[in-house]
Parts: C-alpha cells; structure tokens; sequence
C-alpha cells in the first residue's frame, strides 16, 4: 500500500470544531508508542516559538486520571494550560482533555495502528474557542495547523 503522506484537515462534529491529523511512520507501534507515552517528549514536538514548558515534575506516570500542567505563549500571551488523561490502552490509543486553558473545550485522542510494516499515528482534537466557529476560522486554524505540520515533521524527522 506504500507510505500515507501526512494528512491535516478541519471541519465540524457535534458543535464543536474538529482537527484530524494522520501521519504513517516507518516504526512499528511498539517503538512509536513509547515516545507519546513519555511527557517529556511534547518538547521535541512543539515548535519553540509557542516556548512551551512542562510545569509537572517528570516523569508523569501515564495512567488515567494523570493532571499535566503546561506553560506556552500563543501570540506573545502567556497561557497555563492543565489537561488530564481521561483513556490510557497502550500502545493502542490515549485521551488527554483540557481542564483549564485557553479553549472552551479541548479533547485530543491519538491512536497508533499498526500499517504497512509501520505506524499510523492519528490525532483527533475535538474543541472549541471564545468566540466560535468565526474565531477558529480567522486565526486559531491557521495556529493549530502550523503547529500539527511542525509536530508531523518533528516525528518524521525522529522516526522516518
């Protein structure tokens, strides 16, 4: 079937906003998952000029119910950010969701199949914004879609 080209699409599920965000690498699940399972690595994803910051001692014990605190700047306003793992079923897939942060709402499941002697690495962000489905499309898009390029080249870049 040969290698999926990294894939970013947006749209609307339920209310909310929707990002979908499929990469294949070239690593099986059992070497990939371990990389997401570690929190310490969202650093060697996340483009600098966000200058995120893990603020929870590491290493985080993965498990569902785990609370991540974060520090990032989006647009050169400090933001604090705490998500919590609501499902953990390595190396398949995890849930983390935004308990306190810059969005309304803010769900993100990442799965890892096994795909043509490699990894689909799939990412769902159910979420909303102040301001709605208008704000999202004039500015928070274009800022999730240049972070999920940068992620998806990080990863390639780790893994390919």
């Amino acid at each position: 079937m040969g290698q999926i080209d990294p894939v970013i699409r947006f749209g609307r599920q339920g209310g909310m906003s929707l990002l979908a965000c499929d990469l294949w690498l070239p690593r099986p699940p059992k070497e990939v998952f371990p990389f997401f399972a570690d929190a310490g690595n969202l650093d060697a994803i996340t483009p600098r000029w966000l200058r995120f910051e893990i603020l929870t001692p590491l290493p985080v014990a993965m498990r569902v119910g785990a609370p991540i605190d974060y520090r990032l700047r989006l647009r050169g306003i400090p933001l604090r950010w705490r998500s919590e793992i609501i499902a953990w079923e390595p190396p398949h897939r995890f849930v983390d969701e935004q308990r306190r942060g810059p969005y309304r709402a803010w769900i993100h499941e990442h799965t890892f199949a096994g795909h043509d002697g490699g990894t689909l690495v799939a990412d769902r962000v159910r979420y909303a914004v102040p301001g709605g489905p208008l704000v999202d499309r004039l500015f928070v898009r274009r800022d999730l879609a240049r972070i999920f390029r940068f992620r998806q080249a990080r990863l390639l870049d780790l893994f390919g």
